[in-house]
């Protein structure tokens, strides 16, 4: 799998995850900066971190770490099946 076709298949679960119900398509920020910490984070419990800190700025509310846990655990899956397929 191609970098653009991965960051593809992120953009549209990231969309999915919809944590504050803003609805699809409207965390195009945080999403672009989510995508960038799963190309520069190896491990899920800090890209948890991440990923909760990145929502935390732009919403000024703490999401859970254990769903952002889950989330991370999910698009390393990803990463992980695109970069086998290279």
């Amino acid at each position: 799998m191609e970098t653009k076709e991965l960051n593809q298949q992120l953009v549209r679960i990231l969309n999915e995850w919809d944590p504050f119900g803003c609805g699809y398509g409207e965390y195009d920020p945080e999403i672009a900066d989510v995508i960038f910490a799963v190309h520069e984070i190896e491990d899920a419990h800090n890209l948890a971190i991440k990923i909760q800190s990145i929502y935390e700025h732009s919403f000024e509310e703490l999401l859970s770490f254990e769903g952002c846990l889950l989330l991370a655990k999910t698009l390393l899956a990803l990463k992980g099946q695109a970069s086998c397929n290279l």
